[in-house]
């Protein structure tokens, strides 16, 4: 994937790094906080939410030049120039009843694509760091490239959902993926976090993930890692990811096909409920 010329990705991802360390103790502080802006059922945001994405912003700004999108107050387009997206808090319903799987999300997007992501999770003490043809580091370790895996064999991070949500992706249809992944995946697992699945996945703790969420401040991190680690990221159909995608597959070499594959053999393509 091409850069945008003259971008120093590895300086950027850097700065951005220090940045996240520094909101670790806030984070860490905050949890179990309660939601102060509803957004739905058990969908909301906490105060340190709100705040914790005031501070990355305005640091990666102050600190980068670059413009910055964030899950609670937007910015500008996210497929416009260069960019950080970020979500603060990645997992509020964990993150608000103390279980660990949640995060800080950043990405760096050039013109739509998803050129690095750093994913922070705090209290599982790991830090992934990626940049897309320099590979993924965890904890400032390198991480192996992810290598071809098949489908009885491979760890796979589910988006969760309600059976009764409608949408793009109705929880019914979702329902059908998942019975037959069930019967035919070595493990599944459900962790609640979208920035958890995709890291796990580029570090090779899962094989892959799917996640019905469009929202590029959820994906836009985790799409960078599992590319850098030497992944594919697609949207369900199997198009190119990009931040305007309704949807994110990512995994292993071999592994990304045979999902597309299984989705496609149970819906057809077609996710309208009758």
């Amino acid at each position: 994937m091409a850069e945008i010329p003259g971008t120093d990705l590895t300086r950027l991802t850097d700065t951005a790094a220090t940045i996240l360390d520094a909101a670790v103790p806030q984070f860490v502080a905050g949890v179990g906080a309660p939601g102060v802006v509803t957004k739905g059922r058990t969908d909301f945001a906490t105060q340190v939410d709100l705040d914790l994405e005031r501070f990355l912003c305005e640091e990666l700004t102050r600190q980068t030049g670059l413009p910055c999108h964030g899950e609670e107050f937007g910015g500008p387009p996210v497929d416009e120039g260069l960019l950080w997206v970020i979500d603060p808090i990645d997992g509020t319903f964990n993150y608000s009843t103390g279980n660990p799987m949640t995060g800080i999300l950043v990405g760096l997007c050039g013109d739509g694509q998803a050129l690095a992501g750093l994913t922070w999770l705090p209290l599982l003490d790991q830090r992934y760091v990626g940049v897309v043809g320099e590979g993924v580091t965890r904890n400032g370790a390198p991480v192996p490239p992810m290598a071809p895996v098949e489908l009885a064999d491979a760890a796979l991070g589910f988006g969760s959902f309600n059976v009764r949500s409608r949408g793009r992706y109705p929880g019914a249809k979702r329902i059908q993926v998942l019975a037959e992944l069930s019967g035919r995946a070595g493990k599944l697992r459900m962790s609640g976090s979208i920035g958890v699945d995709l890291a796990f996945t580029a570090a090779g703790t899962y094989a892959g993930a799917i996640t019905f969420g469009r929202h590029a401040w959820d994906n836009a991190a985790g799409a960078a890692l599992v590319r850098a680690a030497g992944g594919v990221v697609t949207d369900l159909a199997g198009d190119p990811w990009t931040v305007a995608s309704p949807s994110l597959v990512g995994a292993a070499p071999g592994l990304h096909g045979e999902l597309i594959d299984l989705v496609d053999e149970v819906t057809g393509q077609d996710w309208e409920v009758r």
